[in-house]
């Protein structure tokens, strides 16, 4: 009888350890086992042109739809990122880029954001040049490579020996 007891609470135990995971009630799944989540996107100019992964979704502002993993970061369907683009519709504005990681090849993954707002007066940050850096060269510049000429890859011609062509064969 105490075997049969605890056959039962290991095997209720394993079955407890190995459950399944599913998706909240609601949710709509989506492709390789995650999930759809609206994502509003607005802009400080309405109808501005919103580009997801480089292809065109609508005018600001729009809810589009990102399928995530479970825990709420983007999923890897192939590239290291996503991006969001808001181009802009008159002079004095500029275009501004969103860029999230998927965690592809072992590195972090972003949140996907409930709501994304671009302020398109805001210009791209100026790049500065670094100032050149000067680096004195050693005393001595240590060993250096032996060249000891180009590969030698047999005869360039064929020739006929002892009854046997001899040399590269090339069929060109």
């Amino acid at each position: 009888m105490r075997t049969r007891i605890i056959l039962a609470l290991a095997a209720a135990g394993i079955g407890g350890l190995t459950g399944c995971r599913s998706l909240p009630p609601g949710a709509e799944p989506g492709p390789e086992r995650t999930m759809a989540y609206p994502v509003l996107v607005e802009a400080s100019a309405p109808g501005a042109r919103i580009e997801v992964n480089g292809e065109y979704v609508g005018d600001a502002p729009i809810t589009i739809k990102v399928f995530g993993d479970r825990n709420g970061t983007f999923h890897d369907f192939g590239s290291h990122v996503f991006w969001i683009r808001a181009l802009p519709i008159h002079t004095n504005q500029f275009p501004q880029v969103r860029i999230y990681r998927t965690g592809r090849g072992l590195t972090p993954d972003d949140r996907i954001p409930g709501r994304i707002y671009f302020d398109m007066t805001v210009p791209p940050p100026a790049v500065q040049a670094a100032p050149p850096v000067y680096v004195v060269p050693p005393a001595h510049p240590g060993p250096s490579w032996y060249y000891y000429g180009p590969p030698w890859y047999g005869p360039p011609y064929r020739y006929y020996y002892h009854g046997y062509y001899h040399g590269p064969y090339r069929r060109w």
